[in-house]
């Protein structure tokens, strides 16, 4: 199967689109309009576009964005119960980071991105191991702001959609390329509209 969806779809700009990257990048747009919307079917969406991912990303040696993938699975089962369920039985509201959680992010980013790209370039054949290592992190942190929806997550998977981009640039993956480029506008939108639900 995996053969299957590896396969080209198309080819554009002399690089092939494989079935693989295309149908996670679908979903993955899908997913995201579902988040600006504070839509509940956003997580599981999160879940079919990661593992999809994941194993692109694991095909082309991307080991911790492909790790990644695997904790984004957990976190959106996670964060679907965040939402459905918040505190106390009632849905979460959109709200502001907590100065302690600006430095649990901080410390996050600061010390959780040297490390794993200390671990990647050690342990791993990642071409790429401290770009692959900064948005890992950047995401891990983003996505739990998501789930306790903390509206500082918007600005933050800004960055690292801008990180991604020359990431996967890098590989040749043109259409996550152009999908995280495109995930910037759209990080913009829902950073507003949730600012607008404040």
């Amino acid at each position: 199967m995996l053969d299957v969806l590896l396969t080209p779809a198309f080819t554009a700009w002399g690089a092939p689109f494989t079935w693989l990257e295309l149908l996670a990048f679908a979903l993955t747009v899908w997913m995201v309009r579902a988040n600006q919307a504070q839509r509940l079917h956003a997580w599981p969406l999160a879940i079919a576009s990661s593992a999809l991912y994941g194993l692109l990303f694991w095909h082309g040696r991307l080991y911790g964005e492909a790790g990644l993938q695997l904790f984004f699975i957990a976190l959106a089962a996670w964060g679907g119960w965040q939402w459905w369920r918040g505190s106390e039985g009632q849905a979460l509201p959109v709200r502001r980071l907590p100065r302690q959680g600006w430095l649990a992010s901080g410390v996050a980013l600061g010390l959780g991105a040297p490390l794993l790209g200390w671990l990647l370039a050690r342990y791993t054949q990642s071409p790429l191991p401290f770009w692959d290592a900064w948005p890992t992190v950047g995401s891990i942190v983003a996505t739990v702001l998501l789930g306790r929806k903390f509206i500082e997550n918007w600005p933050l998977w800004v960055a690292v959609n801008a990180l991604s981009v020359l990431l996967f640039a890098q590989r040749g993956y043109w259409l996550t390329v152009l999908l995280y480029a495109a995930l910037i506008p759209l990080a913009l939108s829902g950073w507003r509209a949730w600012r607008r639900a404040l």
